[in-house]
């Protein structure tokens, strides 16, 4: 029996076998006696796997802050619950506005995805990103499954996600120049904050640069994420004793990304509005600080509002726990006490104000997640 060419896009681990009666590829030796549907149960079984390892990180981390947890629903308890409802609508506003700019940025791709149907896939990345953080993009695998499901291309898919976390660090790089500017002028800039601020500053640079580079070349990108790939090989192979990714693939995706990016080339003007949502969305978390203040009855000034923010969002990103938690916690409530806000309003506005951003997506994140397992 002849043995056909394999497949380009298969992974360097599998190479082409004999056609039997259904065709397929099968590992190489010693696994030389399996069938494509061998690989395809493999496969399957992995997107049963993480599904549920991500469901049990999500349990780890409640669990594990349980005692923050009943700290935030006492804390949230003793507001105004007006102002609290009011501040937790906004919040529900922000995902939303999310969820437009994914659909901006689905548009300048050339794809189209109704708002009704973004809008989970938004909150479920969110939880996936909390549960399993890889500064945002962790997320994405909802929006590729999701992609793999409508039949879309896995490679703009993923291209609109990077697009939508970049256009967050620009909404993000805005605020923290308002934010710093402040701090300057109240004589309160520190080392942390200027660190912290200079790593988010290389962090974004180095996507946007990853960006740039496809657009212009995807044998170079290409060239790049295959080294990445390498070097990932190269870390796990000790522990599961195969290649994890396949170098072959990341040129594969890397020529998908191209046709993309290709798409990008276009006038500035249609930049105006995934940018202008990225901006509004930190209007919203800024409205939903303010709406905390009131709830416990704390003046403040619009200077005070920003800076304390964009600290606050710049270590939810820096931060090496799971959306800052433990961390941005400590550093907002010493920036609020810094710009003249008593410390102990200070930590309970902070309490209260993370609970609204971080415990309540996550906990309606959890309902998305499991709606989008059953589909």
């Amino acid at each position: 029996m002849k043995i056909e060419q394999g497949r380009r896009d298969a992974p360097a681990f599998i190479r082409p076998a004999a056609l039997t009666g259904q065709g397929g590829f099968c590992f190489s030796a010693p696994f030389a006696h399996c069938e494509l549907r061998s690989v395809h149960y493999n496969a399957a079984s992995m997107r049963k796997l993480l599904p549920a390892l991500i469901l049990l990180l999500a349990l780890y981390l409640v669990l594990s802050r349980f005692a923050e947890v009943q700290r935030v629903a006492t804390t949230l308890q003793r507001g105004h619950w007006y102002w609290i409802a009011l501040a937790a609508l906004v919040q529900f506003a922000w995902l939303v506005n999310l969820a437009l700019t994914f659909r901006a940025v689905y548009r300048l791709l050339g794809m189209e995805m109704p708002l009704r149907e973004l809008v989970p896939l938004v909150v479920a990345s969110h939880f996936v990103n909390v549960s399993a953080p890889t500064g945002g993009f962790s997320g994405l695998a909802v929006f590729v499954a999701d992609a793999r499901r409508r039949q879309l291309s896995t490679a703009r898919v993923t291209l609109a996600g990077v697009l939508v976390v970049l256009l967050d660090y620009f909404g993000l790089l805005v605020l923290l120049a308002l934010g710093l500017s402040v701090l300057i002028r109240r004589n309160n800039l520190h080392a942390p904050e200027v660190t912290a601020s200079i790593v988010f500053l290389l962090v974004a640079l180095a996507l946007a640069g990853l960006l740039v580079l496809g657009a212009r070349s995807a044998q170079a990108l290409g060239r790049v994420l295959a080294g990445v790939a390498r070097v990932i090989n190269a870390v796990l192979y000790p522990f599961i004793r195969r290649p994890y990714l396949s170098e072959e693939r990341a040129h594969t995706f890397a020529a998908e990304a191209a046709e993309g990016l290709s798409a990008l080339r276009t006038g500035w003007r249609n930049y105006l509005l995934p940018a202008g949502h990225a901006l509004f969305g930190k209007a919203l978390l800024i409205c939903v600080l303010f709406l905390v203040f009131l709830a416990f009855n704390q003046p403040v000034s619009p200077g005070t509002l920003i800076a304390g923010l964009s600290i606050g969002l710049l270590f939810v990103i820096v931060s090496p726990t799971p959306g800052g938690l433990g961390i941005v916690e400590g550093i907002m409530t010493l920036a609020l006490n810094s710009l003249r806000v008593p410390l102990e309003p200070a930590g309970i506005i902070t309490l209260a104000y993370r609970g609204l951003t971080f415990w309540l997506p996550f906990g309606y994140g959890v309902i998305a997640f499991r709606r989008m397992q059953r589909k």
